[in-house]
């Protein structure tokens, strides 16, 4: 009987290794071509995330690990995303101008147009694809958001960590999302560039 336990319990953790291994050569894969089985995949890492992540925090950088598992949710979602109707862009107040005149809400910084960043143009550009823009001070607001407008895709615009932290909150929330990493990191002064933004909005167009 211990026998019989023993041999399950090894064969299943040969397996979770097999499965977790293979899905992280998939999503580095992601980054440069399409892959095969992506939403398969994506959902091995969603499921192995806390021990992977623990895994990567001592022998590499969990960046990494975010930045593959995104890079995969893309491919998985991609043509779901260009099938959507009412979409909306979350993206991050670190962007903004560090004197920005706008003041926050429940459902985040409500811009001026002021034109003293990104954000102006943004909006403008945001609205000619049909995506309304939100800019939050933090993942709290997402559910508040959605609450107040029932979007079928969320645009993320973010770090590689909160586009997955929020990909992984809002999986199963009939939503389809897609994300755009930022080219650094940081409580302010973050960019993205501009130029892949508005490529997103012209591949995915519905």
């Amino acid at each position: 009987m211990y026998n019989i336990i023993g041999q399950a319990l090894f064969i299943s953790v040969l397996i979770s290794f097999t499965l977790s291994g293979m899905a992280l050569l998939v999503s580095r894969r992601s980054l440069t071509r399409s892959v095969f089985l992506a939403g398969f995949y994506a959902d091995v890492l969603d499921f192995f995330y806390l021990p992977l992540r623990q895994i990567f925090l001592k022998f590499s950088d969990t960046r990494i690990l975010d930045k593959w598992m995104s890079s995969l949710k893309n491919r998985a979602h991609a043509s779901a995303f260009a099938r959507t109707k009412k979409r909306v862009i979350l993206a991050p107040h670190c962007m903004r101008s560090l004197d920005c005149p706008a003041h926050s809400t429940q459902t985040g910084i409500q811009c001026k147009l002021c034109g003293k960043c990104v954000f102006t143009q943004l909006k403008k550009d945001a609205e000619k694809y049909g995506y309304k823009v939100f800019i939050v001070t933090g993942s709290s607001f997402v559910k508040n958001i959605l609450k107040m407008e029932a979007a079928d895709g969320v645009l993320l615009i973010a770090c590689d960590y909160e586009i997955n932290k929020v990909m992984r909150a809002l999986k199963g929330k009939k939503v389809i999302t897609y994300g755009i990493t930022m080219e650094n990191d940081g409580c302010f002064g973050t960019k993205v560039d501009y130029h892949k933004v508005l490529g997103v909005f012209e591949d995915l167009k519905s």
